[in-house]
């Protein structure tokens, strides 16, 4: 089993107001804290009316510049945003949809997988608090309802892991632990899309609220572009903004 990479350095973080977006410059959002509050199970996550309209009116203006890096699949991610079709790095980059369309996923024996579900389904049945998600390419164990399971959710998932060997690989979140294949991670996500156009040549810029999102923080810095922290916490981001609402408030603020 490998271990996660270790949360990048903190970065300085500038003291002045977040800029406001500019068109020319390429998005990449987190969702669950970033763009919508987190609810006690995925499915229960509410999309405000006013944002579906902020985000397709900053795609189009920027010509196809923005990207949803997340840690749901592709599928889920286009239940929430409707007929919306918005480039989609899904399960912290294992698949994504390009600027074109074209979807490419990481190739995994199943079997493992198979073992690892019916393995934590298992441990969890005297637990009903405990969500296991099923994302097809990974296993996510939510503990959002149950937070005093914490411990016990960890200890299941690391167990398992340490049977999965080195192709798998432990990844924590806001009362989540995820089983996911090695070597994939949202800053990967983000360096794939900066490579293709629309992206390609633009400042790049992260708005992520988990740890998870710290990958792409660090590649986005790397990039000399915007990391944008929502909420509390360490982080690497170069810019914090308090919640949800300030991001769609920061979203208003476009400038041409």
């Amino acid at each position: 089993m490998k271990v996660s990479a270790e949360r990048p350095p903190r970065a300085r973080r500038r003291p002045a107001q977040v800029p406001a977006p500019l068109v020319s410059w390429a998005y990449f959002f987190d969702i669950d804290g970033t763009l919508v509050d987190i609810a006690p199970s995925p499915t229960e996550i509410v999309l405000e009316r006013e944002l579906q309209p902020l985000i397709r009116q900053l795609y189009e203006a920027t010509g196809g510049a923005l990207a949803l890096i997340s840690g749901r699949a592709i599928c889920d991610v286009d239940s929430i945003f409707g007929d919306v079709s918005l480039p989609v790095a899904g399960q912290h980059g294992l698949e994504r949809r390009g600027g074109t369309g074209k979807i490419t996923r990481h190739h995994l024996a199943s079997e493992k997988l198979d073992f690892a579900r019916a393995r934590i389904a298992q441990a969890i049945t005297t637990h009903p608090d405990l969500l296991l998600e099923d994302k097809g390419l990974s296993l996510a164990l939510h503990y959002r309802s149950a937070p005093k399971l914490a411990s016990y959710a960890h200890r299941t998932m690391r167990a398992v892991a340490v049977v999965m060997g080195d192709e798998y690989t432990l990844q924590s979140g806001k009362r989540v632990v995820e089983l996911k294949p090695s070597g994939k991670d949202k800053g990967d996500a983000v360096r794939e899309f900066m490579l293709e156009a629309p992206f390609k040549g633009r400042t790049p810029v992260f708005v992520g609220d988990d740890v998870t999102d710290e990958h792409g923080f660090a590649v986005v810095n790397s990039l000399d572009g915007h990391s944008i922290k929502v909420g509390g916490g360490p982080t690497a981001a170069r810019w914090r903004l308090p919640n949800v609402r300030a991001v769609r408030s920061w979203l208003e603020r476009r400038e041409t």
